[in-house]
């Protein structure tokens, strides 16, 4: 077939039509420079260059969704190692009857709506590009530095969490609406530990997961890839399905969790991963990149597929694995 333009390939793999290659990307940290829009745009349009993605997932620094509401961290100055957390916001149940809406146009979270301003500038429409956003119930374990109070809070104070994931919720559904009026074509909607059946039950999922969940993706229902990210081994993507996205993402070599095959099976929504991101492209070879690649791109038909490694990789990911991944992508039929 005819060359596609990236947009068109994207938009293809996402409804199931033909390719002429499956698209690919990948994204990772810079430690360094995602402490500015201008920095984390830069290091953006940077690797997409670099490696030719077919689509960027903007990979912004983790804080960023606790900053707002009085978290402090402080930049490690390494371009290995994330921030150290000074302070959190909530250090006990009466603090989540504290949160208050924000104004997502302000402070850090303005400050990625830039970023994705410099970035849709950068790309003059060539390809489309995705933000992070986190499920309201992962933004409360930043807020409280860890996902073991929250864990404590459905026990204890149900009502209290669920008033404050409502006013996150409320915060993020605001967010993500802006973050396409700046240009990106949807959210990577991420669920970060809570994606986990080692750290919640599906039943404490259907009370404090799903509702809020929703509440933010159906903000974004008119963008054409939105997608999900189920994070962690033993994940409950299966229980996910009817989320409203175009595409689900999630470590596909991970413990207890399911294959592309089995997703595409018991979906019409398109998949994305299929490469090792703690593993094969971090440590092992080009060739090994590549074998595993070809395997997923046989395994999916190169239909309703688009190749990524399973999460963020590591900044000391090797260029070459890198550049294998694209070229067994470039190289499927």
């Amino acid at each position: 077939m005819a060359a596609l333009t990236k947009r068109e390939r994207v938009l293809a793999a996402l409804r199931g039509a033909e390719v002429d290659h499956v698209p690919v990307s990948a994204w990772g940290h810079d430690f360094l420079r995602e402490w500015t829009a201008e920095g984390l745009a830069e290091a953006t349009l940077e690797a997409y260059r670099r490696y030719d993605w077919d689509f960027i997932k903007v990979n912004p620094r983790a804080s960023y969704y606790a900053e707002d509401w009085g978290c402090r961290y402080q930049a490690s100055g390494r371009a290995d190692a994330p921030p150290k957390t000074l302070a959190t916001v909530i250090n006990s149940a009466a603090d989540l009857r504290g949160l208050r809406p924000l104004d997502p146009s302000r402070g850090a979270y303005g400050e990625q709506l830039a970023a994705l301003r410099l970035i849709r500038d950068g790309l003059a429409g060539e390809a489309p590009f995705i933000q992070t956003v986190f499920s309201p119930l992962a933004v409360t374990s930043r807020l409280a530095g860890s996902h073991e109070p929250i864990r404590q809070y459905m026990e204890e104070a149900p009502q209290d969490l669920e008033a404050a994931l409502g006013v996150i919720a409320e915060t993020l559904a605001a967010y993500a609406r802006a973050c396409l009026e700046a240009g990106a074509d949807g959210i990577f909607f991420a669920s970060v530990e809570w994606g986990s059946r080692n750290y919640i039950s599906a039943e404490q999922y259907s009370r404090f997961g799903r509702p809020f969940d929703l509440r933010v993706l159906e903000a974004v229902q008119g963008a054409p890839f939105n997608l999900l990210h189920v994070c962690r081994n033993n994940n409950m993507l299966t229980d996910l399905l009817d989320y409203p996205v175009h595409a689900f993402h999630w470590a596909t070599t991970g413990s207890d969790n399911p294959s592309l095959a089995d997703i595409l099976d018991r979906t019409d929504k398109a998949v994305m991963g299929g490469v090792s991101h703690d593993s094969t492209i971090l440590s092992n070879r080009p060739e090994d990149v590549a074998a595993e690649a070809r395997a997923v791109i046989d395994a999916t038909g190169g239909r309703r597929f688009l190749l990524a490694p399973g999460c963020s990789i590591a900044p000391q990911t090797p260029e070459a694995n890198l550049r294998a991944m694209v070229a067994a992508a470039r190289a499927s039929p």
